[in-house]
């Protein structure tokens, strides 16, 4: 019963990521409508300062949770101006979207798991399930932001939520 139950679980958060990377996709084509002098722009009022910025932290923070936290991989991370364009962040998305396969494949029997996570040289506990969550949640926090920040550049943002 266990192992179905798990499938379960597997099933649910492949379908949720497909349901982001859906709303990811009405962002990036929306993006995409901004000239590439707006989309960089730095803006102090936005955390991260630039569209492109908020774009590439969102996908550096599933590469830190998912990655190098959760699957214990190697990543470096490099500075936002490495993305020069619209067609690099998407690139990295792309990296993004086969961590999160590997990492739904590594814990399909072991989603609610304790995984010893360092962060700020403190050890807590985290269950891989959460780190998803995290992520998740974290993605739609900033898209908020960019549709804003947007808004601010003059331009009329589009409906990025699930359900449109």
């Amino acid at each position: 019963m266990f192992h179905s139950v798990q499938n379960l679980i597997n099933m649910y958060l492949k379908m949720q990521y497909d349901l982001i990377k859906s709303s990811r996709e009405v962002l990036l084509q929306y993006c995409s409508s901004i000239k590439q002098p707006d989309f960089i722009l730095e803006n102090s009022s936005f955390g991260r300062g630039s569209i492109r910025n908020l774009l590439v932290h969102i996908a550096d923070t599933y590469m830190f949770w998912i990655g190098k936290q959760a699957l214990q991989q190697n990543i470096s991370f490099k500075e936002y101006k490495s993305y020069p364009s619209l067609a690099e962040v998407k690139e990295y998305f792309t990296s993004v979207d086969k961590l999160v396969d590997d990492f739904i494949g590594a814990f399909q029997n072991d989603s609610f798991k304790e995984l010893k996570i360092l962060i700020n040289e403190k050890t807590i506990l985290k269950t891989p399930f959460e780190l998803f969550t995290h992520v998740i949640t974290h993605e739609f926090h900033h898209k908020g932001q960019i549709l804003s920040l947007s808004r601010h550049l003059g331009y009329l943002p589009v409906d990025t939520d699930i359900i449109r």
